[in-house]
């Protein structure tokens, strides 16, 4: 009997071990420059923090994907502040995602806003928001049909909207990310993204967006690296076009989660 409670004992502990990674929040805090071939150079600064329902468990899946493949609900926030030229810009937004228990189903939600304003005295308040429905008909597969609104002193307007992330192991033991999404109507904007993980903590990746409203385009590629399963370091160079001017975009990021 004590052979069995020492026993028990040990395997109590590694099963401690094996889950020590997890974690129940995470919060960021982000930089960014933008350079235009036309137009001074502006500059951006972000936090942002996510709060999940119940401790994410990373197990044996890459860290960065940890929360989507362990289905794990959670509310966000975030708010950034842009330097545009002579004026200045503040984002902020508050977010939510459910992955309803004992099924497949899955809702999300979102509101954010944009403040504009310049010397000249001009203030633009924008409203953009969304909400989704999905599921996940294998494991790693997300598909989402929603809506993604916008109001602003202006004009105001719904587009629906889909979406579908794709996560899962090659042939050679390697992971991907794969992402698609549109919106259509008003908006007629979609995103692509991929990305490669060389190891459980390291990707390297690209993407893609366009937007015939405001006639906007940028390609982009990345790298993200987990130096602990806690803290990550991630940075991002894009090229856009935004009418008929160019310029590059520069980014980096660090989170911390525990």
């Amino acid at each position: 009997m004590k052979k069995l409670a020492i026993a028990s004992a040990l395997l109590s502990v590694f099963a401690v071990a094996g889950t020590a990674h997890a974690y129940q929040a995470e919060i960021g805090a982000s930089a960014g420059l933008i350079d235009p071939d036309h137009g001074g150079t502006s500059g951006s600064f972000g936090v942002d923090g996510t709060y999940y329902f119940n401790p994410v468990q990373t197990r044996n899946a890459p860290l960065a994907e940890a929360a989507f493949l362990d289905r794990a609900s959670n509310v966000s926030a975030q708010y950034q502040y842009d330097e545009v030229g002579d004026g200045e810009a503040h984002r902020y937004g508050v977010g939510a995602e459910y992955f309803v228990p004992n099924s497949d189903f899955y809702l999300s939600g979102n509101v954010n806003g944009h403040d504009l304003k310049d010397n000249d005295d001009f203030d633009n308040d924008l409203t953009t928001y969304g909400a989704e429905v999905g599921y996940l008909p294998a494991p790693g597969l997300l598909i989402a049909a929603g809506v993604k609104g916008w109001d602003n002193d202006h004009d105001d307007g719904v587009d629906p909207t889909l979406r579908a992330k794709y996560v899962t192991t090659l042939s050679n033991g390697k992971d991907i990310n794969l992402e698609a999404g549109a919106a259509f109507g008003d908006l007629d904007e979609y995103n692509l993204a991929a990305d490669y993980y060389i190891d459980k903590t390291l990707s390297i990746g690209a993407d893609y967006y366009n937007n015939d409203l405001n006639d906007n385009s940028e390609f982009g590629i990345n790298a993200r690296k987990f130096f602990t399963p806690q803290v990550s370091l991630e940075g991002r160079v894009g090229f856009g076009e935004a009418g008929s001017n160019d310029y590059n975009r520069f980014g980096v990021a660090a989170k911390y989660r525990f």
